[in-house]
């Protein structure tokens, strides 16, 4: 019965209903509470004159309140308040729900007798709950019905609890009751009763009797008949369908009701209640489904519990495990860095002790230089000046080039490589979270964005919208074109793919799938694409195998890639995605994709000419240079392919194009050189600086160059001096191997000194360095060049 508490009090007051009045919105409240919470407003502010104007205003104002006439006084034992305060300073209350009221205050001074009428208003009341603005007639609150019903339950509720009777208006920890009023029906304690009940007025008449004798009184006292609200003298005796509301029988004659559906009280009261109580029959079944709920999670929290402690404890002894290896490994390593230390200063201390004896050796020379020179003997001087002269020279040459160089650098050498480590340690999770995921489902074919052009094909796809299982990548296969088996042309995590080198007028099927660690998703729906007719054979002119317009179709497109053909075993070809981590555009080509064994022209099958091409691994990528990272000096023309400089310091500028596997070769041609700058040429990560020489810094590795020599430059350190220069017209070769993980150099397709760096290992971008007295143009898409290719078959 404790539960049902709640819905037996006031919103406004807080307490137990009394005298409980039944609003439009089927809400209840005190009738005490609803005179203080009524306000008044003008006829042009009413509810429903703001609903004829179309007003979209949902907040009401509190206005002054004229003098109500209140009714039952006496029956209610509440006194008119005499209004409320005109004011517009009077500050409101909240009840205990959060309802603002207006407190009662003295009444206003009666009007002058010459004073204007005031202007109509009309009554208008804001249910504490659902706030719907609800109007009143000219009966006031009497034209809301009485809930009675609601009366009757609540007595019952009192009358039911054995604890002893308490006061009903005090505010927090009610009191225990000392009298209660006969007329009011309500309980008091003694302060209450000497605030809320003084014996003075009308209250005077009121008998106060003890609580156990009112809780016999309210007992035995009959039930008011409910009478209709229309007619007060009036019983209710039918039951409107439309309204829904009882209706006495003057209310048909001559009412509202007079047209609407009736049946009689007593069968819709039946009614109503067998549909009630069936209501509450499915009710009952989902609260006994609820109790027996909640004792299932009482035991489960136990259980967690006792379960959490023995998972934290392994958890923490298999961390701490983790974490003696890793200390012991800190320390192997931390060894190695102080051996590097060692050698770094051993090697930095010979080059100081080295550089101060020859210092010490030029400063004396130099002294016994001046002194001669103070000399006044011609003769003399004549006899030793040109011994002289050449120990000047010779000295000078010994401290030429690389002599001022460090011979180490103050970085360590030693990249520790916790990449993977880190990689592992975020991907540590629990077993159990890893075997519950879904594979993924199946990925959809975006038709719209797939096509063909000449001999190749664009496919793209993308993973259904509802799915949220998580994808590591995708697998595109593709058919022979004559129908035969699919073969994986792409593996990774791009959503669309161009494969180059088809057959020519032929009929090709591709599908997807997508995998996680989990496993493979189903395929996707397979796609039927047919490649163009034979290309016209001017087509084949261009100095690479992508026609013009395919190139510049590329450009437009969303994404591209480069494609390297790679064997994997006899009769299938695979393609291998070189994608920019910078998602940088790179286009791609591929030669022919024959079957094996498929005669060419030249009597040679097409599978054993691109597997002699695909032992080298080349990549035929185009690009251009990038405005977005270069240094502000750098001047851009020819479509981005043709560079200077506005500087007479050297500036770099990268390629669009990031490399981490395959071969790669480019050219740049001197279109201007007046023999006195050193322009580089090389590669350099992306944050390599841009306002300093090519090599100057860790993240570059250079060829620069003048008109007699050429030196090869990385962090700061020259190696490898190379008789050969350039002049205006010639071509510098940049041939970057990173299957070898080598970085060569040609001019005017001479190899120019040795392998220049070895071990390259991450993500290059071509680069250049130059100043306003050079301009060179980029050259892409090139074959490897003789000198290398005859090398590598010879290899």
């Amino acid at each position: 019965m404790e539960e049902m508490e709640e819905e037996l009090k006031c919103p406004v007051c807080g307490s137990f209903y009394r005298e409980p009045i039944i609003l439009p919105c089927s809400h209840n409240l005190c009738q005490a509470c609803a005179r203080n919470i009524l306000v008044q407003t003008p006829e042009s502010e009413s509810p429903q004159s703001r609903r004829a104007s179309g007003s979209a205003a949902s907040d009401y104002d509190y206005l002054d309140l004229d003098k109500m006439s209140l009714y039952s006084e006496a029956d209610s034992g509440y006194g008119s308040y005499g209004g409320f305060a005109s004011a517009p300073t009077t500050p409101c209350q909240k009840s205990p729900n959060g309802v603002r009221v207006f407190p009662p205050a003295a009444p206003p001074p009666p009007p002058a007798a010459l004073a204007p009428p005031p202007p109509p208003r009309s009554a208008c009341l804001t249910c504490p709950q659902c706030h719907r603005s609800l109007g009143l007639d000219e009966r006031g609150l009497r034209g809301f019905p009485r809930n009675r019903l609601l009366e009757a339950v609540i007595d019952r509720y009192q009358q039911g609890r054995a604890a002893a009777l308490r006061c009903q208006l005090c505010e927090k920890a009610p009191k225990e009751a000392a009298v209660m009023c006969e007329q009011c029906d309500v309980f008091y304690c003694e302060p209450c009763r000497l605030r809320c009940h003084p014996p003075r007025g009308p209250l005077a008449k009121h008998r106060l009797v003890p609580p156990a004798q009112g809780r016999v009184s309210r007992r035995l006292s009959p039930r008011k008949i409910s009478t209709c609200t229309d007619h007060e003298l009036e019983n209710h005796s039918m039951y409107c369908v439309q309204c829904k509301s009882p209706v006495c029988y003057q209310c048909l004659e001559e009412g509202k009701h007079s047209s609407h559906e009736v049946k009689a009280l007593g069968a819709m009261w039946k009614l109503h209640k067998s549909q009630l109580s069936q209501a509450l029959n499915g009710l009952s079944d989902r609260a006994k489904e609820a109790k027996e709920f909640l004792v299932q999670l009482r035991n489960m929290v136990q259980q967690i519990q006792e379960n959490s402690v023995e998972f934290e404890a392994c958890l923490v002894a298999q961390c701490d495990a983790l974490i003696d290896a890793l200390n012991r490994r800190k320390a192997q390593l931390l060894s190695r860095v102080n051996k590097e230390h060692e050698h770094k200063l051993k090697v930095v201390r010979d080059q100081i002790s080295h550089c101060t004896v020859k210092l010490r050796q030029t400063t004396g020379l130099m002294e016994y230089c001046l002194e001669v020179i103070k000399e006044n003997d011609p003769s003399g001087f004549l006899q030793i000046s040109d011994a002289l002269i050449r120990r000047v020279h010779l000295t000078e040459d010994q401290w030429g080039k690389g002599t001022l160089t460090p011979r180490m650098t103050t970085d360590f050498d030693l990249n520790l490589d916790n990449a993977p480590l880190l990689q592992s340690i975020h991907q540590l999770d629990f077993v159990q979270m890893k075997v519950s995921s879904p594979v993924p489902a199946p990925p959809i074919l975006q038709l719209e964005e797939c096509c063909t052009h000449n001999n190749s094909a664009t496919l793209s796809w993308k993973q259904p919208p509802l799915s949220t299982v998580q994808v590591e990548g995708y697998i595109l296969e593709l058919d022979d074109g004559n129908g035969g088996q699919f073969r994986e042309v792409y593996v990774g995590k791009e959503t669309m793919c161009t494969v180059d080198g088809l057959h020519f007028n032929s009929t090709y099927s591709a599908r997807v799938k997508a995998f996680n660690k989990t496993g493979v998703s189903p395929y996707s729906k397979t796609l039927v694409l047919q490649t163009s007719e034979e290309t016209q054979p001017e087509e084949q002119t261009l100095p690479f195998p992508v026609p013009l317009e395919r190139l510049q179709l590329r450009r437009m497109s969303p994404f591209s890639s480069t494609l390297n053909l790679q064997p994997s075993f006899p009769g299938r070809s695979y393609f291998e995605l070189r994608s920019s981590a910078h998602q940088l555009s790179l286009h791609s080509s591929l030669q022919s994709l024959n079957s094996a064994g498929e005669p060419s022209a030249s009597g040679i099958s097409s599978w054993s000419v691109l597997l002699a091409i695909s032992k080298l691994f080349v990549s035929f990528s185009w690009f251009s240079f990038d405005p977005s990272s270069a240094h502000a000096d750098i001047i851009f023309s020819n479509d981005n392919l043709t560079v200077t400089c506005n500087s007479y310091d050297d500036r770099v500028v990268l390629g669009k194009t990031g490399f981490s596997k395959g071969l790669h070769y480019w050219e740049l041609s001197i279109d201007r050189y007046d023999n006195h700058p050193d322009p580089a040429f090389g590669v350099a990560r992306i944050d390599v600086l841009k306002d300093a020489m090519l090599g100057k810094d860790d993240k570059a590795w250079a060829m620069y160059v003048d008109n007699n020599r050429s030196w090869f430059m990385h962090n700061n350190s020259h190696t490898n001096r190379t008789e050969g220069g350039i002049t205006k017209g010639a071509t510098v070769g940049v041939l970057l191997d990173l299957t070898r993980r080598t970085l060569t150099f040609s001019i005017n397709e001479d190899q120019q000194g040795p392998v220049a760096f070895e071990n390259l290992e991450g993500l290059f971008f071509p680069a250049v360095s130059l100043n306003r007295n050079v301009q060179v143009t980029l050259h892409t898409g090139l074959p490897v060049p003789e000198f290398y290719a005859s090398r590598s078959a010879m290899q």
